[in-house]
């Protein structure tokens, strides 16, 4: 089974690469629909959760995990599209055209916040971003009128032409939809003529631009998408929590979206979404060890930091590519099994270039 469409170019492009992909995303397609039968209420309600922060995950994984410029303040975007969504869905605009305004102001949003990328690059262009995301917080617990500041915002159940989402099925199904359609547009992005700037980009401006590659262009537009898709997925994590306060949206809110991708494998479709699983997974696990574990360790404050501080140093030192890379290696390890080689898949040691040399 072949899943292709045509190009201009008379040229045939798989969306699947083999019939191993078309069985197992197939199977996945399955679990997905039925899930709500399947398991319980409050999973999924995660699943859920899942499925908002993949979205937002989408983005910054373009940006950068495909564009190479991090942000230290997405989360700024994520609350601009939950407060746009609540202030439009509370005056009575229906929620497809608040949800396609959540995304444009976001991404308006973004080119404004883009414009500091056309000049810095690395650690300055996160200060930039992170300074960003301060001044949006301050402004979310000080435009009292629209916002609510720090009494917060209520926000009601989504309406979809007429028809009121007020179950956990149907508000899943719809981020689930949502959550399909972003994953097919970064997809087919990724592999149009934009989407190979953008990664030329991250391999090397110099040559990009050796390439004819209008760098301020594309770097704006890579700003504005992944704002766009965190606006979007605010939009529905603004339903699906119905209140929102300026808090949920500071600086560690951004750090978990930062580490979210660079724990589930910077540079991959996959590793959005295995981030948004660990994300959401990681806490519930934590709480259950409590039971298990001393009570001086159990009820210390901050050993979910901890925790995760100790994720991110064991990726960056054994699996820089994430737990998507250590996937790949494992299927690796299963197809050429009893062939493969002792230290076939050690970390080979490596070196950066200097950002003169980029």
């Amino acid at each position: 089974m072949r899943f292709i469409f045509k190009t201009d170019y008379n040229q045939d492009i798989k969306l699947a690469k083999h019939g191993g992909h078309v069985f197992w995303y197939s199977l996945l397609g399955v679990f997905l629909l039925l899930a709500p039968w399947l398991i319980a209420e409050y999973w999924l309600a995660q699943l859920t959760f899942v499925l908002i922060y993949s979205i937002v995950g989408l983005g910054l994984m373009l940006l950068a995990g495909f564009t190479g410029l991090f942000s230290l303040g997405h989360a700024a975007f994520l609350g601009v599209g939950a407060y746009t969504q609540a202030v439009m869905v509370n005056a009575g605009v229906p929620f497809p055209i608040a949800l396609a305004c959540a995304g444009l102001l976001a991404a308006s949003v973004g080119v404004i916040v883009g414009l500091p990328a056309l000049r810095v690059k690395g650690i300055y262009l996160g200060m930039a971003t992170l300074a960003f995301g301060f001044i949006v917080e301050e402004a979310m617990a000080r435009w009292e009128s629209v916002t609510g500041g720090n009494a917060g915002l209520m926000v009601g159940y989504p309406s979809l032409f007429g028809w009121e989402l007020d179950s956990s099925a149907e508000f899943y199904f719809l981020c689930l939809v949502v959550a399909v359609a972003s994953t097919l547009f970064i997809i087919n992005l990724l592999r149009s003529p934009t989407g190979r700037a953008f990664v030329a980009i991250r391999d090397s401006e110099i040559s990009a631009q050796s390439m004819g590659i209008h760098l301020a262009r594309y770097k704006t537009l890579s700003f504005a998408i992944s704002a766009a898709l965190a606006g979007v997925g605010g939009a529905l994590y603004a339903h699906k929590i119905m209140f929102l306060s300026p808090e949920q949206f500071n600086l560690l809110q951004s750090i978990d979206l930062l580490l979210m991708i660079v724990i589930g494998g910077l540079g991959s479709i996959h590793g959005a979404f295995l981030g948004a699983i660990f994300i959401i997974v990681m806490p519930q696990l934590i709480s259950i060890s409590k039971d298990f574990l001393p009570a001086a360790i159990g009820e210390a404050t901050g050993l979910k930091a901890v925790i995760y501080g100790l994720v991110l140093i064991a990726i960056v030192l054994f699996e820089p590519m994430g737990l998507y890379g250590r996937w790949l290696k494992i299927r690796a390890w299963f197809q050429l099994f009893p062939f493969y080689r002792k230290g076939m898949f050690k970390r080979q040691k490596s070196f950066q270039k200097s950002d003169r040399l980029k």
